[in-house]
């Protein structure tokens, strides 16, 4: 039994501390249920742009890099931009630089190499990664689970290494590859990941680097989704973020939206902002979204010691998002997993409610709404362009996704049929049947959550708070500069007036008091000084008034 963690994203990337968010619960594991054996990931393709990527017990999804002439199997994690494996690393350089990474399995702390790098046909001289070579912190031993390392695939921005390094040398892996190329307007990855215990899938988990899956080359006709982009002083928080459709972005179990509010103070009414996490397990929603997935399921039951819900295995929920007109129906087999051995309070066995209620303030500085891992990237094929954000790129255009519905609804009810009740219809069973929404279950929200709560509502204000501080400032300053003003004004004033209401008294002798000689002012301008201007001239020789040659 080896405990499952959904990770959290990395903390050493916020300002301001993420929250690491646990999987209290166990997933069972075994090389046979593997989709494919640590470090030997095979090929799928002919292509050499193409990997294919391996699977544990759909809780980890890995492929293979080669990292200083080793072959070395990392997990896929689109929700941060570092790479760092363990162990040790042929022909790798020390940079003298040492850094923390903090996870919810533990803390990834080691010293950065720099070591010749290669993905998917693509090759970098000198690629910076973290060497791990303590793992006695995590809480789960990697290896066993399929991988020795973790890539991070978001935007170059998000990167510890790359803020640690000065210049470019800190440049991401993914980074790294498109600037080889700066002319390109092919900067993009794709994934699509497999689904274990489903015999109805013919889907193959596979990775690719500026190429399209063949066969699946429609994903390019998809709306291009706009990557919602963060505040440029918090750009170390930028995730690929995009929009739920407006008012019908989450459709239920009942087939009706789910109405929730963003967190987001630059959303648009109505739509939520969704990050796509390859890193996440378990999806992270709101937990007034959660409670209307499962809160309304006959014999639901919130677990307290595991912080989810938990419900019969044999209830086929219905969950669909929709993005850009688009909808993406989620495998009944994904809103619900009979993968981590869980069970009711009386003993009976369970499936987990993959969509978690968010327990804490996981986006402190409220930049999205939810975080939507495995669980539903496996009802889609992922196409994310990196544009603008490649540093050292030339590449205008702004960044997007691109998504192609994998998950047929019928036959999707026709797996789970096959999966979870034997092959019975029991659908329609009245067992089976939803509760009325007035007798919804809702999960209890702690005191401290709703504390941190208040918290990320007043931090996620933040722009308008500076905005209205400064203003605030702005305006006392003037306030001041205009009371001061005034009064200066009234000061002069108030004198004038008394000058006006005491005239100057001409009998008395002072500053103001009128000469008393013989020839006053007016009279010496009545009398000439000389008598003419000839005198003038028979005096200095010249005319008084003339040029001077």
């Amino acid at each position: 039994m080896h405990s499952i963690l959904r990770r959290a994203l990395v903390c050493s990337l916020c300002l301001l501390p993420a929250f690491a968010l646990k999987i209290p619960f166990s997933s069972r594991t075994s090389p046979q249920t593997r989709g494919l054996s640590p470090a030997r990931v095979t090929r799928q393709s002919s292509s050499s742009h193409v990997l294919s990527v391996g699977n544990t017990q759909n809780s980890f999804y890995y492929t293979n890099i080669t990292l200083g002439s080793q072959t070395i199997s990392v997990m896929l994690d689109t929700g941060s931009s570092d790479l760092w494996v363990t162990g040790s690393v042929l022909n790798a350089q020390d940079t003298g630089e040492s850094l923390t990474l903090s996870y919810a399995v533990g803390n990834a702390a080691g010293d950065v190499y720099t070591a010749p790098f290669s993905m998917a046909g693509y090759s970098v001289d000198n690629q910076a990664f973290l060497l791990v070579t303590n793992t006695s912190t995590f809480s789960t031993n990697i290896h066993s689970e399929g991988y020795d390392g973790l890539i991070g695939l978001g935007p170059n921005s998000g990167s510890a290494i790359y803020k640690k390094l000065s210049g470019d040398a800190g440049n991401n892996a993914i980074n790294r590859i498109f600037e080889q190329n700066p002319s390109s307007t092919d900067d993009y990855i794709t994934l699509m990941l497999s689904r274990l215990h489903d015999a109805g899938s013919n889907i193959t988990g596979q990775f690719t680097i500026s190429e399209l899956v063949p066969g699946y080359e429609n994903v390019a006709s998809m709306p291009q989704l706009a990557v919602e982009m963060v505040y440029k002083v918090t750009d170390q928080d930028q995730h690929w973020q995009v929009l739920t459709d407006k008012n019908v972005g989450v459709i239920g179990p009942d087939g009706q939206p789910i109405s929730v509010s963003s967190i987001v103070p630059k959303a648009p009414s109505g739509q939520l902002v969704a990050v796509l996490d390859s890193g996440f397990t378990l999806p992270q929603v709101p937990r007034s979204m959660s409670d209307a997935i499962y809160g309304r399921v006959q014999g639901a039951e919130w677990s307290t010691s595991q912080q989810a819900w938990l419900v019969p295995c044999g209830q086929l929920i219905n969950l669909t998002f929709t993005f850009g007109g688009i909808s993406y129906p989620v495998h009944p087999l994904d809103v619900s997993s009979s993968d981590f051995g869980v069970t009711f309070s009386n003993g009976n066995p369970a499936c987990l409610g993959t969509f978690q209620p968010i327990s804490s303030a996981f986006s402190l500085l409220g930049e999205y709404d939810m975080i939507l891992g495995m669980a539903f990237l496996r009802n889609a094929y992922t196409l994310i362009n990196y544009g603008n954000l490649v540093k050292g790129g030339s590449n205008s255009n702004k960044p997007y996704i691109q998504m192609l519905p994998l998950t047929d609804q019928v036959a999707a009810i026709n797996d789970f049929i096959q999966t979870r009740t034997n092959g019975q219809n029991l659908i329609n069973s009245p067992q089976y049947t939803l509760l009325p929404s007035s007798q919804e279950q809702h999960s209890p929200e702690t005191a401290e959550e709703k504390k941190q709560q208040y918290e990320e509502e007043i931090l996620s204000r933040w722009p308008y708070i500076l905005v209205g501080c400064l203003t605030f400032v702005f305006l006392l300053i003037g306030c001041c500069v205009w009371r001061c003003c005034k009064r200066r004004r009234m000061r002069k004033m108030a004198a004038q007036q008394k000058l006006g209401d005491n005239p100057p008294d001409t009998n008395r002798s002072g500053p103001y008091s009128q000469l008393h000689d013989s020839q006053s002012t007016a009279t010496l301008v009545m009398q000439p000084m000389r008598a003419s201007t000839l005198e003038f001239k028979e005096e200095y020789g010249k005319d008084a008034f003339s040029r001077s040659p």
